[in-house]
């Protein structure tokens, strides 16, 4: 039986300390005012949310073929195959660009995962990962998993400002503008590849309640024989908002308390870097293979 090795980044939100056994973590890079920083490595959370609130300039960058593949070596040491699950295609080109790596002499020693997920769902498919690996699974098989069960996870994100998106130049600045003088908080979903509009809101409040209300629906309707399983999980996640995020996932146990609650934890960095802080978001996501 070959020796399985799991290998994320840092836009899973998963840490480097939390990296341990046959997990292993490749931290993303940002450039910032010219600078290179690497996700928890040089740059905490804190030190990011610091630069991103005094307005420097800060844009996210996809790991060097020298990046990835000097850390494939690392584990190829020790292990037999790698599955590798970079962040959605849909949102970024390393996982493309991941598997053109793969032909440069890694064939059937890494399996590229695009399961079309980032961050705390992200982090769901990793773990089911692991399991799978401890169970003897191979990385092909664990690969042909995560992908034929990609969609079966949805994320919500209230954006408390429109002017990090502006800056990404994902709005233009006539809607920023517009959005700022009528109070408006946008609701972003991620389902898949896309990163689209759910809906639009004049506060926390109403926020809360629409966002809990797609998760009902998504339960209800999508995932309905999943959940019916005891197969699907919720999490909460935020952008330098630890507190609102704490009071949320109450509010959210108190909705749904036969869904198991797996996580409350930060977006990644590459989200926040486009949405900003004060974001709060809830997904819901398969867990169990």
């Amino acid at each position: 039986m070959s020796k399985v090795a799991i290998v994320t980044d840092s836009n899973s939100g998963i840490t480097q300390n939390e990296a341990k056994d046959n997990l292993f973590v490749l931290p993303m890079p940002f450039i910032i005012d010219g600078q290179d920083f690497y996700e928890d490595i040089n740059l905490t959370q804190k030190e990011f949310y610091e630069k991103l609130k005094s307005d420097v300039r800060i844009s996210t960058s996809q790991p060097s073929f020298g990046e990835v593949t000097a850390l494939w070596d690392k584990v190829l040491k020790d292990y037999d195959e790698i599955v590798y699950i970079p962040m959605s295609s849909g949102l970024s080109e390393s996982c493309n660009s991941s598997k053109r790596y793969v032909e440069e002499g890694y064939n059937g020693k890494v399996f590229v995962v695009d399961n079309q997920r980032i961050s705390i769902t992200m982090k769901a498919s990793v773990y089911e990962a692991l399991d799978l690996a401890n169970q003897g699974k191979s990385a092909e098989e664990i690969k042909n998993y995560l992908e034929e069960t990609k969609m079966q996870s949805s994320i919500y994100i209230m954006v408390p400002s429109l002017k990090y998106l502006k800056k990404g130049g994902r709005v233009t600045p006539t809607a920023a503008a517009l959005a700022s003088l009528l109070s408006i908080k946008p609701i972003l979903q991620i389902q898949g590849d896309k990163l689209d509009s759910y809906a639009k809101v004049m506060n926390l409040t109403q926020a809360k309640s629409k966002m809990i209300g797609a998760i009902k629906k998504d339960l209800e309707e999508r995932f309905a024989d999943l959940k019916s399983q005891g197969k699907m999980s919720l999490c909460i996640a935020h952008t330098d908002n630890e507190e609102l995020a704490n009071k949320f996932k109450e509010d959210v146990k108190a909705q749904f308390p036969d869904i198991e609650f797996t996580c409350c934890d930060p977006l990644s960095l590459s989200v926040a870097c486009h949405i900003g802080p004060g974001a709060l978001a809830i997904a819901v996501t398969r867990y169990k293979a």
